[in-house]
């Protein structure tokens, strides 16, 4: 019987296109380490959970970009060497740490995961991402959401070019998993007034939004404005106990430090041990005190859950629910945790007395309010769009604006033309939201402007040859490289 309210977990798994482009400071290792420490385990977790007979057990967003990328042969080849030399380096680090009981400790653990990992790719994940996730699609462990090609800022993109986008994604999606997502998690939640009839045309019936984009009223699912498209948000109350723009449990002291490295064995040794702590003196990371503090946050994050659905059950009068939504990429990646307290939650909520469900799940209980006006919005800084198009990157959105004007006056055709295809795909991999949230946040500033002009460029390069035949053998290589989306057709727009 439930008592409390209904609870539902909202994953957004999404990285920027990095295959062929490792010039990142961090490079392709990014995709790889989320890849390693967020993706599998995630999955492994689920696919446990469908074992045991559990359904819509958390939503799972995975940007059409990311699905390529997990499913591309030159990834899936660059991955499993990685995992390989993941394990070589753990067997150094148990010959150079052997003094050190705790080090030596954290090496024999290293090497057991990643010999699991490794395991676990080679018998699951050698024909990509598609199958795995279509297997939890299938057995109803999660509800699955898309969203647009390439991740790019919405509100900022021509009618026209956000439909093929939206439309364009969604297609992806079903063609990856055999399903067509009712519900997306738009990039960086941007949303501007009328958008909500662009998703009832594209068959989109449910959408993620920022808690202030409701002032704060997340207890049930809106329907936008005369529409049928329901608004759900985050709750910040519960969502920011775990991660916030200043704080959360992933920074507690017995945690694995993310940003410290034995660049030996480029493993990580330490604990966090105090914010203000120098890198060389941080402590040696214990799991034993980690997994004492991992239960207490599990605790912890039960308990306010519980109170704040006691809350809003007072407040309303009847049962609601909490949305509680997060990166991915969170949980193991940037907490190393992260998946251990993910499954502690996901099996103590129901003992709590409360229902653990996917959004569509909330839906079909019948936790739906009122109709709402939602603002332009973003989840990014000041809840509004300037982190997309503040004055630091002026000069982006006007490079994009006329990009897409570029787009929507290519050459029209009955027939399929690759170069055409190909020059779309560059247009939307430019449009990416991504490069100007690393700019405005100085987060490898340098690099995503140079994506930006790179694939602007190509696209122009692949517009001229529209219609002139066979393209050149160099050009047909990097196209050929960095094309995403193999069944993108430009005739769509």
């Amino acid at each position: 019987m439930i008592r409390e309210g209904t609870f539902c977990l909202v994953l957004h798994s999404h990285l920027p296109w990095l295959p062929h482009h490792g010039s990142w400071p961090v490079g392709e290792e990014w995709l790889y380490q989320a890849w390693a420490h967020s993706y599998l385990p995630v999955v492994d977790l689920l696919r446990r959970f469908a074992a045991e007979g559990r359904r819509d057990v958390l939503t799972l967003g995975v940007t059409p970009v990311l699905a390529a990328q997990l499913d591309d042969p030159y990834a899936l080849r660059a991955f499993h060497e990685w995992l390989g030399h993941w394990q070589l380096r753990t067997v150094q680090a148990g010959t150079l740490w052997r003094e050190d009981p705790l080090l030596r400790e954290l090496a024999a653990m290293e090497y057991r995961t990643a010999t699991r990992s490794l395991e676990e790719f080679e018998t699951r994940w050698r024909h990509g991402f598609s199958p795995v996730l279509r297997s939890l699609v299938d057995s109803d462990v999660i509800e699955q959401l898309s969203g647009p090609y390439a991740h790019p800022f919405q509100p900022l993109l021509d009618p026209r070019i956000r439909s093929f986008a939206l439309r364009g994604g969604l297609a992806d999606a079903a063609l990856r998993t055999g399903h067509r997502p009712a519900g997306i998690w738009a990039p960086e939640c941007g949303y501007a007034p009328g958008m909500e009839e662009d998703y009832a045309a594209a068959g989109v019936r449910r959408f993620l939004v920022d808690g202030p984009s409701l002032h704060g009223d997340t207890a049930f699912a809106r329907p936008v404005g005369s529409s049928d498209v329901l608004s759900f948000g985050r709750d910040l109350e519960v969502t920011y106990r775990v991660w916030s723009p200043r704080a959360g449990y992933p920074g507690h002291a017995n945690y694995r430090d993310f940003h410290t490295w034995a660049h030996e064995v480029g493993l990580k040794p330490s604990r966090v041990t105090g914010k203000q702590v120098e890198p060389a003196d941080k402590a040696p990371y214990d799991p034993a005190l980690a997994a004492d503090t991992l239960r207490a946050h599990v605790k912890d994050f039960v308990e306010t859950v519980v109170s704040r659905l006691r809350g809003l059950r007072a407040e309303h009068g009847r049962e609601a629910m909490v949305v509680a939504a997060y990166d991915t990429e969170l949980f193991g990646h940037w907490w190393h945790e992260g998946p251990a307290w993910l499954e502690g939650v996901l099996r103590a909520l129901p003992e709590a007395g409360v229902r653990v469900t996917t959004l569509r799940g909330a839906v079909d209980a019948g936790l739906v309010g009122s109709p709402v006006e939602v603002p332009a919005s973003s989840w990014g800084s000041g809840k509004d769009w300037r982190v997309w198009d503040g004055e630091q990157v002026a000069d982006m959105v006007a490079d994009n604006a006329a990009l897409q004007r570029r787009v929507l006056a290519l050459p029209r055709s009955h027939v399929r033309d690759r170069a055409a295809d190909w020059a779309v795909g560059e247009a939307m991999m430019a449009l990416s939201s991504d490069w100007a949230f690393m700019v405005t946040k100085d987060s490898a500033a340098d690099y995503a402007r140079r994506r930006a002009t790179v694939h602007t460029s190509r696209f122009d390069e692949l517009a001229r040859r529209i219609g002139l035949g066979p393209l050149p053998p160099e050009v047909e290589r990097w196209a050929r490289q960095d094309n995403p989306f193999g069944q993108l057709d430009a005739r769509d727009l």
